[in-house]
């Protein structure tokens, strides 16, 4: 019996007709109940039910017992409250399509019931009738969403408190989620991207795609590899320095950019490091330095961003690194920038300025 029953059991009174709890009702108990079709499914040693229901109805039924509040027995997260504000956002901005299943564990208080002959699965309308296993934060912004869908549902009957804690971590654990590259490329397919993703997509395109990029042969488009530089790394470099691209066509950004990391490689090139420039940490904390080498480059050069141009500032740079300045194992950018930002300020003089 679970937690909740036990002072629950006075006023409720469990249904009949030969399911999983036998015994006659009332007529209020009656009006508590609700009745849907469902399918019965066995999977190897386990067997559950399959059927959908209203979204409003789910959050009137649902539970979850947070470690943080039920340190003894409780397994769930703690609820993110932005994500589920999120999801009753994307429902009731009218697209509202949330396909995967929530999965949840019957308790006592349902007093669950199923009808071989008429396919009828029925349960008590309790605001704990159901542990979620899997689904917590959909459940909550259904809450949350003014608007009420359809949602496909699993639910488990008479499982113990140790089974519903192994379903939980089977679920949780042996799933993959979508690599966040692959991501990026649905959002383009899905016709969501904003004007910046869709600048930085483009771009990323340019570099891996023309003979000329400095970033040929480094670049992962769709998944996470190592030595190579993914579009949530490129994205994320380029995001640092996206106002200085404002209104730019991506074929102009691409120019600029990359007679920049051709100028990086030749000063990379200098300590041997060349093939570094995939290191995600380098090749963002070069991206953060980029508007301090280009504003040099303009006031010199009249804003002619040419290989040799950034050669002329960045090779001079590279050369005064230390060993301690180069990338190694737990260095992040913005140590690495910091270092850079310093030596390149510190070959930049008052008479050079004057007189170069």
């Amino acid at each position: 019996m679970d937690r909740d029953t036990i002072g629950d059991l006075a006023d409720s009174t469990p249904l009949a007709d030969g399911g999983d709890y036998s015994s006659r009702r009332s007529d209020a108990s009656k009006a508590k109940t609700v009745s849907e079709r469902a399918f019965v499914v066995t999977q190897g040693k386990h067997r559950f039910y399959s059927l959908v229901l209203p979204s409003d109805l789910l959050a009137q039924t649902c539970a979850v017992d947070a470690r943080a509040e039920n340190p003894i027995d409780g397994f769930q997260r703690l609820l993110d409250e932005r994500r589920a504000k999120s999801i009753a956002r994307y429902i009731d901005a009218g697209f509202g399509t949330v396909p995967g299943a929530v999965v949840l564990s019957a308790q006592t208080r349902a007093h669950l019931s199923f009808d071989k002959d008429t396919g009828a699965l029925t349960f008590r309308k309790d605001p704990r009738a159901f542990l979620i296993i899997d689904g917590q934060h959909r459940v909550f912004g259904f809450k949350l969403a003014k608007s009420s869908v359809s949602v496909p549902v699993v639910i488990y009957n008479r499982l113990t408190r140790a089974q519903e804690c192994r379903l939980f971590m089977d679920i949780n654990t042996k799933q993959r989620p979508v690599p966040n590259e692959l991501l990026l490329d649905i959002r383009r397919l899905s016709e969501v991207e904003t004007e910046t993703e869709a600048l930085l997509h483009n771009v990323f395109d340019l570099f891996h795609t023309r003979k000329d990029s400095a970033l040929v042969g480094f670049l992962s488009p769709a998944e996470r590899k190592k030595g190579m530089i993914s579009r949530v790394t490129f994205n994320a470099g380029l995001r640092s320095i996206k106002g200085a691209f404002v209104g730019a066509p991506a074929d102009e950004v691409y120019a600029v950019l990359n007679a920049y990391m051709r100028a990086c490689r030749h000063g990379l090139g200098l300590h041997a490091i060349d093939e570094n420039i995939a290191n995600p940490a380098l090749f963002k904390a070069l991206m953060l330095l980029f508007t301090n080498v280009a504003e040099r480059v303009a006031d010199r050069h009249s804003g002619k961003y040419t290989v040799g141009n950034f050669e002329e500032v960045l090779v001079p740079f590279f050369r005064r690194l230390k060993k301690s300045d180069l990338p190694r194992a737990g260095m992040t950018h913005i140590v690495l920038h910091e270092h850079y930002s310093k030596a390149l300020s510190a070959g930049f003089t008052l008479k050079q300025w004057l007189f170069a």
